[in-house]
C-alpha cells in the first residue's frame, strides 16, 4: 500500500473554472487558515483504500492511523511505502506487527500514486470553494472520500510500473 497525509482547510487557491464568453467569473476566496488531515493508503492493484480524518499531522496521529489500518486489515501483511516525513520516522512511532515501512526516495512525490488521489479529492470537493466552518471542511472531505470508488482508485494509482510487480508474465 501507498501511504500519505495532506491537509484540508477553509484556506482555498482559486482554480480555473467555464464560464460564458465575455463573462468573467467570480470565485470566492479566503485565507482563514484551518486545517484537518486526511491520512490515507491505497492499493494500486485491487482499488482497495483506508482513510483517517484527524485533526494533525504528527507522530501521535500516525501513530493512531497504523493501528487502525493494521486492525482494518488484521489477516495481512502490509508494505506500507511513504515518504520520509519525520513523523514517520520518529523514534516514538509504534508500528503494528503487521505492518513494515518502505520508504520513497526524498523529494520524489510522483513515486507515491497517492498524491493523484489527493488531487482527484480536491478537484471533486473542493474546487473554487469556500467553507463558513472547519466541521464543514471534515464533512465535505469524508463526503468526497465516499465517492472514490475501487475502481477509481485503481486507474488513478494503478500505474505499470507498480503493477508490473505484482503480474506475473
Amino acid at each position: 500500500m501507498f501511504q500519505d497525509e495532506a491537509g484540508f482547510g477553509r484556506i482555498n487557491k482559486p482554480k480555473y473554472c467555464w464560464c460564458r464568453q465575455g463573462v468573467r467569473p467570480s470565485v470566492p476566496c479566503h485565507h482563514i487558515r484551518e486545517y484537518r488531515y486526511a491520512y490515507g493508503a491505497v492499493e494500486p492493484l485491487t482499488g482497495d483504500s483506508f482513510f483517517l480524518i484527524l485533526p494533525y499531522c504528527d507522530t501521535i496521529h500516525t501513530n493512531i492511523f497504523l493501528e487502525e489500518l493494521s486492525q482494518e486489515y488484521p489477516d495481512d501483511f502490509i508494505l506500507l511505502c511513504c515518504d520520509g516525513a519525520s513523523w514517520h520516522k520518529s523514534d516514538t512511532l509504534k508500528v503494528p506487527e503487521n505492518i513494515e515501512l518502505l520508504f520513497i526516495p526524498p523529494y520524489t512525490p510522483e513515486m507515491n500514486p497517492i498524491e493523484q488521489i489527493w488531487k482527484e479529492l480536491r478537484k471533486m470537493g473542493f474546487k473554487n470553494e469556500i467553507f463558513s466552518t472547519l466541521e464543514k471542511v471534515v464533512d465535505r472531505l469524508a463526503e468526497t472520500i465516499c465517492k472514490l470508488t475501487k475502481e477509481t482508485i485503481q486507474s488513478i494509482t494503478g500505474r505499470r510500473w507498480i503493477l508490473n510487480c505484482f503480474i506475473e508474465d
